[in-house]
């Protein structure tokens, strides 16, 4: 059996757990050691340790305090590790705790942290689903069943003191040019809700303040929520740091390409078995500055997509230069039109597109003015037929629960 590397408990506050940390900084301790070949199973608390609660009220999305996440179960050290190197990480399985089958998305509202619709969804907003085996539906989504993708939404090694400074001086240099922006460029270092996991003290002090905090992916890996990264997939990580210092979180049940939501996958606490080896100087070998990655050999199994199309000419019709992200922006917004035709409300329609297994594509980018983005909607994942035809869609959604809404404050 697997050594159980990381516990943590459902019932507890992870600022009581020191084998979880919330920011990154290469002074933090190892949590554990292991050697090349070893594997093991960490578990994780979902990204907001525990703040979000099964129920039909957003309110718990919408006055969460975001500063806070995401919580990582680590670092782990890797003996032999040293900058340069590759860490290989293999997912052996992931799976949700038997006493936690649920998890939920969100949209937080325009004026703690927004997101990726957030000028048409500025309210908080938030949906439970149910995990039923391989499936999960919801009770504020219906007619709706999709299998899961289970993955880590983020997973990185930690990064040097030259790393750290760098990107605290870029992305701070990035937030001065609006400092008073709804919501911010970025996301500064936070000292006061820091968990530095086992670094106590002054030094904690000190590091806390200039901690990087996890929202964004970045050269170590991070925050990258690629829903390809399951069981099966194998990811090399550069090191920056002796024995890398490996941390995990933000366990996602399923989500669509470009977790649009948000809080946009089905966000789920449980439990990740893996396997590290090294390959030495392996980023100088490889000319690897981000990792890379095997995705997983299991991916849901749909024959059949409506794909919508988007281009770089945003909501108020301004053209812009082969923009990917306006473009995508108009693809997801072309489709949740489509589904209110069918009787779901924009939210829920937002909702599926950040939850259910969608893929999203680069489609075009050498065609001036526009680029062109593609999202792909299994249709399988309905249990009526989405095609258009000369009849006109059908009335499938007819009142009901819709997603949770929390009035603004």
């Amino acid at each position: 059996m697997p050594t159980k590397l990381i516990k943590i408990d459902l019932d507890a506050s992870p600022y009581e757990n020191d084998s979880v940390h919330n920011r990154w900084h290469p002074d933090i301790p190892m949590v554990a050691t292991v050697k090349p070949g070893d594997d093991f199973i960490v578990e994780c608390f979902d990204w907001t340790g525990g703040a979000i609660k099964n129920d039909d009220s957003a309110e718990d999305v919408r006055d969460i305090d975001l500063t806070t996440v995401h919580f990582l179960s680590g670092p782990i050290g890797v003996e032999g590790a040293e900058p340069g190197d590759l860490l290989v990480v293999d997912l052996l399985d992931i799976g949700a705790f038997q006493e936690k089958l649920w998890g939920f998305n969100g949209f937080f509202s325009k004026k703690n942290g927004g997101g990726f619709l957030t000028e048409h969804f500025p309210l908080a907003q938030k949906s439970i689903w149910d995990i039923e085996g391989l499936f999960t539906t919801s009770r504020h989504i219906p007619r709706v069943r999709f299998p899961g993708l289970i993955h880590p939404g983020l997973i990185g090694c930690l990064p040097s003191k030259s790393m750290l400074e760098t990107w605290n001086r870029r992305e701070q240099g990035l937030i001065d040019t609006n400092p008073t922006r709804v919501p911010p460029l970025a996301a500064p270092p936070c000292a006061k809700t820091a968990h530095m996991g086992r670094l106590k003290g002054e030094a904690a002090a000190t590091a806390a303040a200039e901690g990087a905090r996890t929202v964004p992916p970045r050269e170590h890996g991070g925050n990258c929520d690629i829903k390809d990264l399951s069981r099966g997939s194998r990811i090399f990580f550069p090191v920056y740091v002796p024995g890398g210092g490996l941390s995990m979180g933000d366990l996602h049940f399923s989500q669509g390409d470009g977790e649009i939501t948000f809080c946009g996958a089905i966000e789920m606490a449980g439990w990740i078995h893996l396997r590290v080896g090294l390959i030495k100087d392996g980023m100088a070998k490889y000319a690897i500055r981000n990792p890379v990655f095997k995705p997983s050999p299991i991916t849901p199994n749909f024959n059949d997509y409506l794909i919508f199309e988007g281009i770089s000419v945003d909501e108020a019709g301004t053209q812009h230069y082969l923009d990917v992200h306006v473009a995508y922006r108009q693809a997801c917004l072309n489709a949740i039109e489509y589904l209110k035709k069918f009787g779901y409300s924009g939210a829920q329609a937002y909702s599926i597109l950040g939850t259910a297994p969608v893929q999203g594509h680069i489609s075009g980018v050498v065609d001036i003015p526009n680029a062109c983005a593609t999202l792909y909607l299994p249709m399988e994942i309905f249990d009526f037929d989405i095609m258009p035809s000369a009849a006109g869609p059908i009335k499938a959604i007819a009142g009901g629960p819709d997603v949770c809404l929390a009035p603004d404050l």
